[in-house]
């Protein structure tokens, strides 16, 4: 899992995933804001992906081209 933080540069906020910076804004509460949204799209997406819901095989298969 990412762990997102953010630090002061100069008059700017810098969010960082793990520790690469990624994006930089003026407004702390926005900073705040970007690292919520982040991590609750990473929780649904964790909840979406499921290895069992694929099915095994193809539901239909294709057919041989026939040559003349």
């Amino acid at each position: 899992m990412t762990s997102y933080s953010m630090i002061k540069v100069g008059n700017d906020y810098v969010v960082q995933a793990d520790d690469k910076c990624i994006l930089k804004v003026s407004s702390r509460r926005r900073a705040a804001q970007l690292i919520s949204e982040a991590t609750d799209l990473l929780n649904a997406l964790a909840v979406v992906e499921s290895p069992g819901i694929a099915a095994e095989a193809p539901s239909s298969r294709r057919e041989a081209p026939e040559l003349p």
